[in-house]
């Protein structure tokens, strides 16, 4: 008899992971092949189908206490920057809401959204980026990148959303989900670990107080105005 477990299989790879090309831009679409975002990789993980990969770039954007001092699993074929988005802003004594904590991290981490910004922007190949679970910091990231491409808010949003059908996964992956008892599916826990709308609506709205809503918002911390048109260049069909 097989003492395989039956989602290990499923668990062997990124489970969060997606390409940030086809949405609707104005004008145009996004392309593929240029931004990844995910969960976070682990040592052994099978390569992922149906994207572009390995990606040249990985930004991950873990605090260094994440990291237990490990190597990071795409450092041998991959460009990785370690940028801690929320160091010094995110703690385990005060647990912000997370439409505060998004807020935050545009006051108080704009450098590094900036610095982001411009990795993306040089990059020769695909970038990945992500966090733990691919669900805030990545999530604030992805959103700024589309942002400034000039995708449309509501296909931010949804695709901010779409991380919640993965979270149940992402935890299993992250050692951090419970065995559920029985009768108890999936679907009665998601509430738990969803991505709130208002959270991500919260960082539209900031940026929307700037001409060009994240474009602006860049723009207001010392990103050039050609540095955006190439990246709109770069990221837009």
């Amino acid at each position: 008899m097989s003492t395989t477990d039956p989602t290990s299989e499923a668990l062997d790879g990124l489970v969060n992971l997606r390409d940030l090309g086809g949405l609707p831009a104005e004008p145009g679409t996004t392309r593929e092949g240029i931004v990844l975002r995910s969960d976070a990789p682990r040592a052994g993980d099978r390569d992922p189908e149906d994207v572009a990969w390995p990606p040249r770039l990985v930004l991950d954007l873990r605090d260094a206490s994440e990291l237990n001092g490990t190597a990071h699993p795409l450092a041998q074929v991959a460009e990785v920057h370690q940028i801690e988005l929320l160091a010094g802003i995110h703690s385990t004594e005060v647990a912000h809401p997370l439409p505060e904590l998004y807020q935050l991290a545009l006051r108080n981490a704009a450098d590094k959204l900036v610095r982001v910004f411009r990795l993306v922007l040089a990059a020769e190949g695909p970038v990945l980026v992500h966090c733990a679970a691919g669900k805030d910091r990545t999530g604030v990231v992805s959103a700024m990148l589309l942002s400034a491409a000039g995708v449309r808010s509501d296909a931010i949003i949804a695709d901010y959303v779409r991380t919640d059908r993965n979270m149940f996964r992402v935890l299993q992956r992250l050692e951090m989900a419970p065995a559920l008892p029985p009768g108890v599916s999936e679907e009665d826990v998601r509430h738990l670990i969803s991505t709130p709308v208002e959270a991500i609506e919260g960082v539209l709205a900031t940026w929307a107080e700037h001409e060009e809503h994240a474009a602006g918002w860049l723009r207001a911390h010392g990103v050039t105005a050609d540095e955006i048109d190439r990246w709109r260049r770069k990221f837009r069909d």
